[in-house]
């Protein structure tokens, strides 16, 4: 089956699309990548999403309006990642995250992402399958990371211990024992790890009061020296102690959040650059504290995948932090880094129509394996 997954994460960057063939059904499972391109959201739209994500009211025509703009770009994504000779039978529509609420004690988790399925599907004359993380909150779990499942039937080694980490603007790490192992499903552990661009993203654009928005291979950072004693105070934050399953969002890792670290650098006189370090190092040292907290060994191999697997700074800071293991990126093992996670919505909207659950309830918290997404099918 053609499949077009589409993805657009925290940092609002723009909609990932992957157009994949897909065989198989689970550990048979095979992806063949055969194109991917990242559309840039117009400039008011993403100003727009980025302020209801940061808390901006809206009352329900103003949310309908978004949600209809936000699904008119990713229906015009599905298009244009087509060919004349590559048409998709079925597409996976992430859609834009604009609120995240983790399960509490006697409470189901909340999860909005917004770009209707149906808007979609209509708009493109493909079947559409949207909302995947519904299923598993009501079910019990965080609703994230939903991209384990994958990970299992996709990227894991004969032989060797893995741990597939995202770097979007949220970070979640799958870890992977090796193929085939004794009761190899139920010893793979995720958990989202904390920040990895998000905070870094807000420090450039407030260094650069709006010119830029991203440090760009990390080499600003590059330049300076972080203040480790306050990433370790930082560290201290209930989020990054607290045990799996968890997953967070901008709600905690965004401008307020910031704004604290802000106040302790100013305290510390830190230089420009040293600040870009300092975050950056954060999320370094939450992947790592949290590797030797909550996982049952080191890996063998860390394969990055997301925007930040293009940061060499950070990238060189991991390797420092986790000698132990190799540091690479998905690419290494052909599986597109850019655009794993548009890919896997895509399995994700595969396995739906086939009826087979996506979820991986040890990873999410989730009660049991569920079907995820809703299908929005087509009506002429």
């Amino acid at each position: 089956m053609l499949v077009i997954g589409l993805m657009s994460g925290t940092s609002v960057d723009g909609i990932d699309a992957a157009l994949v063939k897909i065989e198989g059904t689970e550990l048979d499972l095979r992806v063949e990548f055969l194109a991917g391109q990242t559309f840039a959201y117009p400039e008011d739209l993403r100003r727009e999403i980025l302020a209801v994500c940061g808390g901006k009211a809206l009352n329900m025509a103003e949310l309908a309006k978004l949600d209809d703009a936000i699904a008119t770009q990713f229906a015009d994504a599905a298009l244009k990642i087509q060919s004349p000779g590559c048409k998709a039978e079925l597409i996976g529509s992430h859609g834009q995250t604009v609120y995240h609420r983790p399960p509490t004690k006697g409470q189901l988790g909340y999860s909005s992402q917004i770009g209707r399925g149906a808007a979609i599907a209509h708009q493109t004359q493909i079947k559409t399958i949207s909302n995947f993380r519904v299923a598993d909150l009501a079910a019990g779990g965080e609703g994230a990371p939903l991209v384990s499942k994958i990970d299992l039937c996709l990227l894991s080694h004969p032989t060797k211990t893995r741990a597939i980490q995202n770097l979007g603007g949220i970070g979640n790490v799958t870890f992977l024992p090796p193929k085939n192992s004794q009761d190899e499903e139920t010893k793979i552990f995720g958990w989202d790890t904390g920040p990895a661009n998000a905070l870094i993203d807000l420090a450039v654009e407030q260094l650069t009061d709006g010119k830029k928005t991203y440090d760009r291979h990390g080499e600003w950072a590059a330049q300076g020296t972080p203040d480790k004693q306050l990433v370790a105070k930082w560290l201290e934050q209930d989020f990054f102690q607290q045990s799996p399953p968890k997953s967070t969002g901008k709600e905690l890792f965004g401008k307020e959040y910031l704004a604290r670290c802000w106040q302790d650098m100013d305290r510390a006189k830190l230089a420009d650059r040293d600040r870009l370090a300092t975050i950056t190092e954060l999320t370094v040292a939450s992947i790592a504290f949290s590797y030797r907290q909550f996982l049952p060994q080191m890996p063998d191999e860390v394969l990055l995948c997301g925007g930040g697997s293009r940061n060499s700074y950070m990238r060189q800071r991991l390797q420092a932090e986790l000698t132990s293991a190799h540091i690479g990126t998905t690419d290494e093992i052909g599986i597109n880094g850019d655009f794993k996670e548009a890919i896997a919505f895509a399995v994700l909207a595969y396995w739906r129509v086939k009826s087979i659950p996506g979820n991986l309830p040890q990873v999410t918290g989730a009660s049991k394996p569920v079907l995820l997404g809703d299908i929005h099918p087509l009506i002429k």
